[in-house]
């Protein structure tokens, strides 16, 4: 099954939406007159707005256009924009409660006596932890950018079931 907007293949017959261009599967195709040939408009010329691969890669800028994005239309009926929006949230929520995990023990750990001389471990776990999670960071936005749908484990999944809802 073909897009009526961009003629791209339709992973899923019984999907309601593109999983490229995120337009609605029962919309009519444009008719094209008689001896014109039927070329699809190029990429943006049907509306003013972002294309779902730079809304889903904008959305993990920061957790602000994750949120607008579920919000507003025509944007919040998009999967592929959903889905990362729902994805960034996870992940930066993910990102605070590891770093707020290592400093609490780091915190822990230097006032207990014995274990002293391991507060020094606290802030290479919490440097570790910060690369680890930016390189993450740089790969779903490298994805997004080119319209995969690209599932970090765990948060991945939960943001699936919620761009499906």
């Amino acid at each position: 099954m073909q897009c009526p907007v961009c003629h791209n293949e339709v992973a899923s017959p019984s999907a309601a939406f593109c999983n490229h261009c995120g337009a609605p599967l029962s919309a009519a195709a444009p008719e094209v007159p008689p001896g014109q040939p039927g070329y699809p408009p190029p990429p943006g010329a049907a509306s003013a707005g972002l294309t779902p691969n730079a809304a889903a890669a904008i959305s993990y800028v920061t957790i602000i256009p994750a949120i607008l994005f579920l919000i507003l239309e025509p944007y919040n009926k998009m999967p592929l924009v959903r889905f990362h929006s729902f994805q960034s949230i996870g992940l930066a929520v993910l990102w605070f409660a590891l770093w707020f995990v290592a400093v609490v023990l780091g915190m822990f750990v230097a006032f207990i006596p014995g274990l002293r001389m391991m507060y020094f471990v606290f802030p290479m776990l919490n440097f570790a932890i910060s690369i680890l999670m930016f390189i993450l960071w740089l790969v779903a936005i490298i994805k997004a950018s080119q319209g995969e749908w690209f599932k970090l484990p765990i948060i991945g999944d939960f943001a699936q079931k919620q761009a499906q809802s």
